[in-house]
């Protein structure tokens, strides 16, 4: 609250004017109308003169007088000057389309929020004629770390922006925000319970001008009821096309969405889909010959998955972070590769941590992962948002130990090794390139890195890949509507057609390991591209000529 005296004493003149500011705020801050009474008390104006303000203040529509219950209250003037001020904001004028198209198509409430300090204040909100969409009120102001508009303007900053936003936690809830913005980054929205009224959902997505216009984001608030876990991930999609649309009308460049235009509408004959599980981004497939089932990941919307080829034990289990690999152990347990690094894996799910090479780099993640023949566990690194070459390359050579053996990778991916054991490739989706490099495997040695393997982007990129018994190197083209296969020379032998834009990552399975496994990924796509594709995210299988290569075990 300001000095109130002291403002009247530094500007002479203005002290009626002043003391009735005062009253606007005691009215405004307090939890319920003000009774005279309680005005007397707080500003000790005489009786007279605070009756004089209230009549007055009345009159102009300031304030709002009960005469049954005696209260005070804001009147709907101060709603008529705060959109009259909204109005020239820029922000705000960009997004009413949109957040009126949303609303109405949704039938759900849609907000503008834009970042004032450490709050979020609501400037715009749109409410549809559904009776029982959510009511928010503009003006209404919540601290970022704590609401999901806040967290998806976070997960758009630098590292040293965001912290400034968590330091007065606790180091669990700082823990905790940061786990939540890593999969807000890594899929482009963020999806939160209302940390004011439970049984509340808020998607929201961040929108940005030109330097100087700040920062905001769309949001969609909703009962739980009404916004199923798979609608969620569809309206983060809308919203995320919404900010798009939003960004380019005020100049400011935007990543497209949409993948690359469909080749052609070939998909290959004896291609299955196994599980249309709707991933929003299915990775990681690996095959547990210990159980004979297929073990795989969605990274977006934090699981582990099982499927059983018999049917019998099918399952999908909830992450409380980013998880972006699982690998079976020697001693008969699972080991996941999370947002924090290498973790122990339990039957529900559940994770314990081992080792995190890369504590020190909050904004950084793991990515795909695999197993050498000695046991060892590769994997590498990416940036969130997947922007800069902060990715390395790790060599875990016990489960808590590890050591960077090649870096600089702006989307670190598939990776696998020759049938001999002699060659190593890995994937930089960000390059479009797939890297060889020769392996001495009593080491664990990479040298003598180059390029296998270059795509043009007009192609798609390529993600997770699989070596099989004959060498012959089979790669997922994300935005690319297939997967391919290699000879150890790099000669095309074999292209799958798929159904979806997306295909993530490969790996053979089954009893005689001739099944390949593909997982798919549903992010980002616009609806018209669901529309043609609406098994993205799924699981396929299709039988091999040749075998692949038997999982390797993380050696504990």
């Amino acid at each position: 609250m300001p000095d109130f005296d002291n403002i009247a004493k530094r500007y002479p003149g203005a002290g009626t004017l002043v003391k009735g500011i005062q009253l606007l705020e005691l009215i405004g801050e307090a939890q319920a109308p003000c009774t005279s009474a309680h005005l007397l008390r707080e500003t000790g104006l005489p009786k007279a003169t605070l009756y004089r303000l209230l009549g007055a203040l009345v009159e102009f529509g300031y304030l709002k007088h009960d005469n049954a219950a005696k209260t005070y209250s804001l009147g709907k003037r101060f709603i008529e000057l705060g959109r009259s001020s909204l109005s020239s904001f820029d922000l705000r004028s960009a997004a009413e389309h949109e957040l009126s198209r949303l609303s109405a198509e949704l039938g759900q409430t849609v907000s503008l929020t834009v970042l004032e300090g450490d709050e979020i204040i609501y400037v715009d909100v749109r409410r549809p004629q559904n009776p029982l969409a959510v009511g928010v009120d503009v003006g209404r102001s919540v601290p970022a770390a704590e609401s999901a508009s806040g967290r998806a303007m976070m997960a758009a900053m630098a590292p040293h922006e965001m912290n400034r936003f968590i330091t007065s936690y606790d180091r669990d809830t700082q823990h905790s925000i940061l786990s939540e913005i890593a999969i807000s980054r890594a899929r482009g929205y963020s999806i939160a319970e209302s940390g004011s009224v439970p049984g509340l959902i808020v998607v929201a997505v961040e929108v940005h001008g030109p330097p100087g216009m700040g920062r905001g984001a769309i949001a969609v608030t909703a009962h739980e009821s009404a916004l199923g876990l798979e609608q969620r991930h569809i309206v983060g999609r809308d919203l995320m096309e919404s900010a798009r649309r939003v960004m380019g009308n005020i100049g400011t460049a935007s990543v497209s969405i949409s993948p690359n235009p469909r080749r052609h509408s070939h998909i290959a004959e004896t291609l299955e889909c196994v599980d249309a599980a709707g991933a929003i981004v299915g990775e990681g497939p690996v095959w547990d010959a210990r159980e004979n089932l297929l073990r795989w990941v969605d990274i977006a919307a934090p699981a582990t998955r099982i499927f059983d080829p018999s049917g019998a034990r099918s399952a999908m289990h909830p992450s409380p972070r980013l998880v972006s690999a699982v690998l079976p152990a020697s001693d008969g347990t699972m080991m996941a590769v999370t947002q924090n690094g290498l973790e122990r894996l339990g039957p529900s799910g559940d994770l314990d941590p081992i080792h995190d090479p890369e504590a020190h780099l909050p904004s950084n993640r793991f990515n795909d992962a695999k197993c050498d023949s000695s046991g060892r566990v590769w994997a590498g690194t990416m940036s969130l948002d997947a922007s800069m070459p902060s990715g390395s390359l790790y060599r875990f050579d016990t489960p808590t130990s590890s050591r960077a053996v090649d870096g600089g990778f702006q989307v670190s991916n598939g990776l696998g090794w020759s049938a001999d054991d002699r060659t190593f490739y890995f994937t930089d989706s960000g390059l479009g390139t797939v890297f060889a490099y020769d392996y001495d495997a009593a080491e664990g040695a990479i040298t003598g890195r180059r390029v296998f393997l270059n795509v043009d982007p007009r192609d798609g990129k390529p993600d997770g890949l699989s070596v099989d018994a004959e060498g012959n190197v089979w790669i997922a083209f994300w935005d690319g509507w297939r997967v391919a296969g290699y000879t150890p020379g790099g000669r095309l032998i074999r292209e799958i057609d798929m159904p979806v834009p997306r295909p993530t990552s490969c790996c053979f399975g089954g009893p005689d390991l001739t099944t390949l496994y593909i997982t798919s990924a549903s992010i980002r796509l616009p609806a018209q591209v669901l529309e043609e594709a609406p098994l993205s995210g799924g699981l396929f299988a299709i039988e091999m000529d040749t075998p692949g290569l038997p999982t390797r075990e993380v050696a504990v």
